[in-house]
């Protein structure tokens, strides 16, 4: 996910061929562009499909290629549920719970994302944006969510299971299966068209989903 905030990358032009591990730790940068680099590297390695069946495997949900707000529309029902950043189609959340979007640019109805400290700790159910990796503000954000289920998602989210650790529930990503078709559909303007040419959603829980449920 491309950050809002305005900036560039040094030494762009430059970067082909530098070290997967090097250009990971520009994770660590607070230039967003470089910042969303890193976490692009990471994924590179992190969320390839074999990658992700050998560390994922027990945990992940093969129920199909949906995404992460509806495999849990049931769970959400009449519940608490925030929201950190405005992902697309959130109108089918509002109608089945009790629904805060957080928000760093808000739309009509958004709460300011520094609303944060008020809003999370009443929460039974926080989804954020892997854009939090991004400018920095996870660590806060699942300490005031530290009550409440929490979910990861978007196709910035790494599929690891070591942030189950640091008091996350549920990952939701993205896993390119076919690198020729996804590129073909981003470099020809498609790039929603990614989530159904070349790749598919992928679910993570760290408490494994029970077969047959």
């Amino acid at each position: 996910m491309r950050p809002r905030e305005e900036g560039t990358v040094p030494h762009a032009g430059e970067l082909a061929g530098i070290k997967t591990r090097e250009l990971a730790c520009w994770i660590k940068s607070w230039n967003p562009y470089e910042a969303a680099l890193g976490l692009a590297a990471i994924n590179s390695a992190l969320n390839a499909p074999d990658v992700v069946e050998r560390n994922c495997g027990p945990l992940l949900d093969r129920s199909g290629n949906e995404n992460v707000f509806t495999d849990l529309l049931d769970e959400l029902r009449g519940k608490r549920v925030a929201v950190i950043g405005h992902f697309r189609d959130l109108e089918r959340i509002a109608a089945v719970c009790d629904l805060s979007i957080l928000e760093r640019h808000p739309e009509p109805g958004d709460l300011p994302d520094t609303a944060c400290e008020f809003v999370l700790p009443q929460q039974e159910v926080v989804i954020m944006t892997a854009t939090t990796l991004i400018n920095k503000t996870l660590p806060r954000l699942l300490e005031l969510s530290r009550h409440a289920r929490v979910v990861i998602a978007g196709p910035s989210t790494p599929l690891s299971p070591i942030l189950f650790e640091h008091g996350i529930d549920v990952l939701g990503g993205l896993v390119v299966e076919d690198e020729g078709k996804a590129w073909k559909t981003v470099s020809e303007g498609g790039r929603l068209g990614l989530f159904e040419y070349g790749s598919r959603m992928v679910k993570v829980f760290k408490t494994p989903p029970v077969l047959g449920a």
